[in-house]
């Protein structure tokens, strides 16, 4: 009976990796894919001849994107972006959370403002309520605009609620009787402890931001003011004959096709998140799992 359990048991973790990996292989692959066609000649890459190794290596798209003043402009406003909502978004997550796992003894109208903040997540005004309120602030056409309207989030407040609701009320107490008052208490017991969760707010915080070209699509009239995302949303090849000169010209437009040049857009968008995500997911499966909804 051991020696069938056991068998069982094997072939049930075979079919687990086998799946599993098939997994893996289905979002690996056109990752490849993508970055095979980036380093790819591009007549090889538009006849369909590269899988998931480069054809006839080049490098043209990246030096066609690098040399654009335009994509320099559109990356560092992302970096801006992402720096400035982490600041104000994971401050105002941690103040809000530290608040709402008080008891309501503690902190009257606690379930209000909870409910209200549940309502946010369930209902939406919609985009042109959310341009016009936008458009009244004055925040249209800067870097506010993609920062601010979106700077609280309520699934991250409810995580981090929960996370504090976790931590022993007996290390608050003890703070208290020392002397401690709020403030203290947050930043030398609470915030100490909720490294995972911070760190996972923070992920989200990143990510979102990050990828988001929508917000700059509607909010920005500017081409130097659009963040990477919508600046590789909009951006085309395009060739104007207008503008060519030389046979030169010519040459070096005809080295880079729409399908290499995307790909490496893809390619240069995916590298920071790449990067940053290792050191954070360390911490992300206990952050969501410590910040769950609990009973």
């Amino acid at each position: 009976m051991t020696q069938r359990k056991t068998i069982k048991a094997l072939r049930a973790n075979w079919w687990i990796v086998l799946i599993l990996t098939a997994l893996t292989l289905m979002c690996l692959l056109p990752i490849l894919h993508t970055v095979a066609i980036s380093f790819s000649d591009q007549a090889k890459a538009a006849a369909g001849e590269v899988m998931f190794w480069p054809n006839g290596f080049s490098l043209n798209s990246y030096a066609k994107l690098l040399q654009e003043g335009s994509f320099l402009e559109a990356f560092w406003v992302s970096i801006q972006r992402v720096f400035l909502a982490i600041a104000i978004s994971v401050s105002i997550t941690i103040l809000s959370a530290y608040a709402l796992s008080k008891s309501p003894q503690v902190f009257r109208g606690r379930n209000i403002y909870l409910w209200v903040l549940v309502f946010t997540m369930l209902f939406n005004a919609g985009t042109i309520p959310w341009y016009m309120a936008i458009r009244t602030a004055g925040l249209l056409d800067t870097i506010w605009a993609l920062v601010l309207p979106c700077a609280v989030s309520a699934y991250n407040i409810i995580l981090m609620m929960n996370f504090f609701k976790g931590i022993p009320s007996a290390l608050e107490e003890a703070a208290l009787v020392d002397g401690a008052g709020p403030w203290r208490t947050l930043f030398q017991i609470y915030i100490p402890l909720s490294k995972p969760s911070i760190a996972t707010i923070t992920l989200f915080t990143v990510v979102y931001h990050w990828n988001n070209f929508y917000d700059g699509l509607v909010l920005m009239s500017k081409p130097n003011h659009y963040p990477l995302q919508t600046y590789i949303y909009q951006l085309t090849v395009t060739v104007d004959v207008r503008t060519i000169t030389n046979i030169d010209t010519l040459k070096e437009l005809l080295k880079v096709s729409g399908l290499t040049l995307n790909a490496s857009k893809l390619v240069v968008s995916m590298v920071p998140i790449l990067l940053v995500y290792p050191f954070l997911q360390r911490y992300f499966v206990t952050g969501l799992t410590l910040g769950s909804v609990k009973e």
